[in-house]
This record gives structure tokens, sequence and C-alpha cells, in this order.
């Protein structure tokens, strides 16, 4: 019952999770290299132990265990070598892996003295971070995988200890022969205990013998122990068959190399010792077998790394030669890139200084002009010594808003492109140009590259042609105004020289049919001034679908009366500038014109949406389509497809979307027509004030 409870409360304590802190000794008479260590290795789960010499060293390993031991191979007094034989000559301590970390020599001789004395790596300085990183981790699983073995191991030796203790209370015949045992096996005890007669008969084994073997205890009792251990190391580095009389006569005490044999025929290495004890005049032997199969892992890696770091060294002396005729080539090649350089360096000063745009090259560092060209200082009017070398506070403003550039903003976060600026000459002129930058690096230092390309005198000649269209676009559209409202004068002219002729009283019919052709020639002269007005735009910030959503009901209400229907989609779309008695204009003459194109039944389709920079108006009619030959005359006054039409509607409607930047697009096929009016999101494209109105 007792040995069944213990068993319990260790798998209980096996199964937590493992939260032990693992310690790793650094030894280096620098306090900056072990700085620059805890720097590589520092880890929640490591606790990083430092000593700067060899004699405090070897306190530290007094007082804790270690995972792994990095140790500096120079160091005043007792040196790594030393200080290494010491901890390997410790039996507490023998195990520890030791890694040298030194930076003196790399000779293969200096090397192969380290391994002599117990180094399981080299590493030389300067070391990289990652490869030293991950060495101490795998030595780390390895100790933890080794200090989780040594405690199972120890906690079943400490059951099977009891269950003797048991045993010999139960058997006070054998008391003093069980007594004598337990003794022999006190000071064994490593890991599986095999007794046997001087035949080699097996007497007993513990029970780790099922774990590390595969057999039961009572399998191997009477068997010979060469069922274990065929093969020992006796002589030398020769292994023999097992030899009893020679074991038990030669290798009494001493620590013997072996290999075992587990009951389905795998081979694993061993280290055996074995004890004599003489009960009643008869020798018992008691072996103990310790499974090294770990250890010989870690040997084969170690020679693995001899080999790999022979290989390296080899390597880089193969390299080192390349380098060297590498060096020469580069000496070449630098020449040649330096004479390019130059050939460069003048092609980009005969540029710039060419260029008809005005250029400067400016510091973002400390904002100062490090260059500008002859047609900076044309258009601006400064002088270049007062420019040259300074910081300038240069007066640039967006066409917009008037607000002033911080160029220092602008040039690291987004380089500008053909962003239409205003600038100040010295002489306090406003100038107007599009502007551009492009980050560079001049002698390692960051700089930006500013381009303007004036367009004033573009821009005056530009108004002066657009007036001039005006007034060309006046007189023809007075010519048609004339004749279209010449047709109902020409009606009410004639009613009237009838009236006066006969003096007879005008027929209701006559006087309603004056009126019609009065209304008509009134809605011409009103839509001509709708169309040709040159007033500002009264344009705020304001949502489209607002606009959209409030003139909704009214089409809704117009189609019903027509037994047509009007569908809607109007998805999230920024603000934008507009005039909106303009907007609710262009948005019913387009409506009214698609329910007029549908026959009974049809379906009228509004849409807004987003794409690329752009807010687009979209209304789609399910009508019969407008020919080729119509669409190319979409737009011109006084073009109409209508009976009682003016030709106009849609005349205003390119008017207004002109004075909003905007263009209209038209799809019409056999499923119907669609209009598209394409508003533009960059402030740049849209003006608070109708510039060119």
């Amino acid at each position: 019952m007792k040995y069944s409870i213990q068993q319990k409360s260790f798998t209980e304590k096996t199964n937590k999770p493992d939260t032990e802190i693992i310690n790793i000794l650094m030894v280096d008479d620098l306090k900056e290299n072990l700085v620059a260590l805890e720097a590589v290795l520092s880890s929640p789960r490591y606790q990083l132990v430092t000593a700067t010499s060899g004699e405090e060293a070897l306190k530290c390993i007094l007082k804790q265990d270690f995972a792994v031991i990095l140790l500096d191979v120079q160091m005043p007094g007792l040196n790594g070598f030393d200080t290494a034989k010491l901890i390997k000559a410790r039996k507490r301590s023998k195990n520890i892996p030791i890694i040298f970390i030194t930076a003196i020599s790399q000779d293969m001789e200096h090397v192969l003295h380290g391994y002599s004395v117990g180094a399981i790596d080299y590493i030389f300085k300067p070391f990289n971070p990652e490869t030293l990183r991950k060495k101490v981790e795998q030595f780390v699983k390895i100790y933890h995988s080794h200090s989780e073995s040594l405690k199972q191991s120890e906690w079943k030796k400490s059951i099977e200890l009891e269950e003797v203790q048991l045993k010999l209370n139960r058997t006070t015949v054998d008391l003093h022969k069980n007594a004598t045992l337990s003794k022999v096996i006190g000071e064994t005890l490593l890991d599986t205990i095999v007794t046997f007669d001087e035949r080699g008969v097996i007497l007993s084994v513990n029970p780790v013998v099922q774990k590390m073997f595969g057999y039961f205890t009572e399998e191997l009792i009477g068997k010979h122990l060469a069922t274990l251990l065929p093969v020992v190391k006796q002589d030398g580095e020769r292994m023999d068959f097992l030899s009893v009389p020679s074991l038990t006569t030669f290798s009494i005490g001493k620590i013997l190399e072996g290999v075992a044999v587990r009951q389905d025929q795998n081979r694993f290495p061993v280290d055996i010792q074995i004890g004599k004890a003489t009960i009643e005049d008869h020798p018992i032997f008691v072996c103990t077998i310790r499974d090294v199969t770990e250890r010989k892992e870690i040997e084969k890696m170690k020679n693995q790394q001899f080999h790999l770091l022979k290989r390296v060294v080899e390597e880089r002396t193969l390299d080192l030669l390349s380098t060297n005729e590498k060096l020469k080539e580069e000496i070449s090649v630098r020449k040649k890139v330096a004479d390019d350089l130059f050939v460069s360096h003048e092609r980009f000063k005969k540029i710039f200084e060419a260029s008809p745009c005005l250029m400067a090259i400016r510091s973002l560092r400390d904002g100062r002009f490090i260059d500008v060209n002859r047609t900076w200082l044309d258009f601006t009017g400064y002088e270049y010594e007062l420019v040259k070398d300074r910081v300038f506070d240069w007066a640039l403003f967006t066409s917009m808003e008037e607000n002033k550039l911080d160029l220092a903003v602008f040039e690291e976060d987004n380089p500008l492109s053909n962003l239409k600026v205003t600038y100040q000459s010295k002489n306090g002129e406003l100038r107007s140009g599009l502007l551009s930058t492009e980050i560079i690096e001049i002698q390692d230092e960051a700089c930006v590259l500013i381009l303007v390309n004036d367009i004033t005198d573009r821009e005056h000649l530009e108004k002066e042609m657009f007036r001039l269209d005006r007034l060309n676009l006046i007189g023809e559209m007075a010519a048609g105004i004339a004749h279209e409202i010449r047709n109902p004068m020409t009606t009410v002219h004639g009613f009237l020289q009838m009236w006066k002729s006969t003096s007879e009283r005008l027929s209701p019919e006559y006087i309603d049919l004056m009126l019609d052709e009065l209304n008509r020639a009134n809605s011409i002269i009103k839509e001509f001034l709708t169309l040709a007005k040159n007033k500002a735009s009264n344009k705020t910030r304001q949502s489209l679908n607002k606009i959209i959503e409030t003139i909704l009901p009214l089409i809704n209400a117009e189609a019903n009366l027509a037994g047509k229907r009007v569908q809607h989609q109007l998805e999230a779309c920024p603000d934008l500038l507009l005039d909106e008695k303009e907007i609710r204009q262009l948005f019913l003459n387009l409506v009214l014109n698609g329910l007029e194109a549908m026959e009974f039944g049809g379906t009228l389709t509004v849409t807004t949406y987003c794409e690329e920079e752009s807010v687009i108006l979209e209304v789609k009619d399910c009508g019969k389509g407008i020919s080729a030959d119509i669409l190319d005359k979409m737009g011109t006054p006084f073009f109409t497809t209508k009976d009682q039409g003016t030709g106009l509607g849609l005349a205003v409607c390119y008017s207004i979307a002109d004075r909003h930047q905007a263009k209209i697009n038209v799809e019409s096929g056999n499923e119907g027509t669609c209009f598209s009016i394409c508003f533009p999101l960059s402030p740049e494209k849209q003006s608070l004030n109708g510039e060119h109105q």
C-alpha cells in the first residue's frame, strides 16, 4: 500500500508543467563580455550566473548545479583550460558541458587542447548571437531531460530500497545476508542492479530492468549474465565477449564500457560497475548497468562539430584567398565607378542649369537650400548668394485654399506630383506653377528635389481664350435663340393682326394658343439664361446622397402617376463641393428625361458609388436607347427629339457639370440608356468659386 501511494504522488508531480529555472554559468574576466553574453541569453527560463575568474567559477559550482558553462580561455590567474580540468576532476561537476569562448587563437592545436581538457564545443569571438543561443538551448534541453531521468531513477531506486527493507523485515532467517547485500546495493545503486554468482547465473534484478531491457524480473532469474551483457570492453579499447571469471577477478570496483541487448534484440551502450560481497562464505557479485546512449550521442555530436570546425577552417582559408582576388577586382571596379560618377555629376549639373523649370535642392535635415538653378533665380528675383546654403522660407501656397505648404511634411510622407501652387517672388508678385518633389540622397544626406513648372503666362492665355470662346458661344446662341423665339412671336403677331383687322373678339382657343406660344418663348429664354449665366457657383462641402434623397419623393410621385417605378442604390460617399440648387436641376433633368424615355411599367435606377478618385452618379432607364447619330449631338443647344422640347435641358446639365469640374458619360443600347456623372474627389480638381465661370 505504501509503495502504490508513493507512485501516485510521483506521477502527479511529473505531470505538472515544468517551471524549473535553469542555471547557466558565464565566466569571463571582462565585464563587457559578460554583459554581451547576458544580452544574448537573457530569458525568463534561465538564471544567468557570472564569474570574473576561474576561482570564482569553482566556488559557484560548489554552491549550485549548472546546465552549461560558457568559459573564456584567456584569463589572469587560473585560465580557462586549468579551470576546465578542475571542473572535470570533481565528481559533482564532471558531466557539466563546457563551451569555450575565445578570441586569442583559432589554431587546430589550440582547439584540440580545449577538447582534451573537457570542452564540449568551441566558439570564436566575435560569435554569432543566434548560433550561441541555439547551442545553449540544445544543452539546456539535454540537461533538463537528464535531470528528469535522474529524478525518476532516484525515486525508483528509493522504492526498490523500501521493498528490500520490507522483505528484510519479513525474513528473519536471512537478516544478516540481506543486510550485507542492502549495504552493497546502497553503495553501487545507479540504474539496473543485477546480482549473480561466480558462474554468472543471475540471482536477482531490480524492477528497472523491465524499463531498460523489457524483461520481467522473474524471466531473468537463473539465466546467465550474458543475456543482458553479451559484450564488455575489458582490455584497452577492444570489445570482447563477456567472461565472468575475468570480470569478477580483475574488474571489481572499476567502471567498464559494454554493449547491452534488450529483449527485442536492440543493442545500446552501457557503463558497468561490479561490486563483490561474501555471504556465509559464498561470493555474491552485484552489477550496476547504466544506459549511456545520451552521453554517446553527445560525444558523437562533439566529434561531428570538431570535423565541421575543421572543414570550416579549411573553407575559410579558401574564402580568404578568393576574397583577396575579389578585392583586387573591386579596386578596379571602384575606379571605374568613380569615373562614371564624375561624368554623371557633370550631366546632372548641365541638365539642372539648362532646365526651363524652377529647380531647387533642399536638405531634409535642416531645411537649407543646397542649390538652385538659373531659372529659379530669374523667376523669383533672388540673388544666388542669398539662397545658397541658407535656411530660406520660400512662400508656397496651395492654389485652392491658399494654405501655406510645409515642405518638410509633404516631402517625407509622400512626394508631390504636379500640385497646383502659387509662389511669391522677391518683389511680392504671386505666380502660379505645378509643384513636384522627389526624395534624393547627396553625399549620404537626405534631400528633396523641388521642381516648379511656371504656368502663370499659360493661365493668362487660357483665361483670355476662355473669354473669347464665351463671346463666340454667346453670339452663336443669340442667333439660335432669335430663331427659336421668332416662331412663337410670329404666331402671336398673326393673331393680333387678325383681331385688329376684323375687330372681332378672339376665341378662347386662339387666346390659349397665344399664351402657350408666349410661355414657350419664356421657357426658352429662362433655360438660355441658365445655360449662359456667368455668376459664381454657391458651392459648399455637402453630401450628394442627401441632395438626391430630398428629391426622391417628388420623383417617385411623378413616376407613379405615369405607371413607372424608380429604384435607388445610394452607397456611402465622401462629401463634395456642390451647389445644391444646380445639382437638383441636373438630377431632375436627367431623371425626367429617363422617365419620358420608358414605356408603361418601366424601372428607372439611380445609383451612387465611389470609384478610385471619383464619386459617380448614375441614372439608368430601360427605354429603347439612343441611336449613334443622335448621341453625337447630345448637349447641343436647341437640339431635341421631343415634340414640345426646347433642346436646352441637356445643355444645361453639361453646363452645370462643367462648373463642378465633372464629366458626363453616356452609354446607350437596346436595354436602355445610362448617364454617368463623375465628380472628382481630389481637392485640386474642385473649385470653391468656379474659377473658369
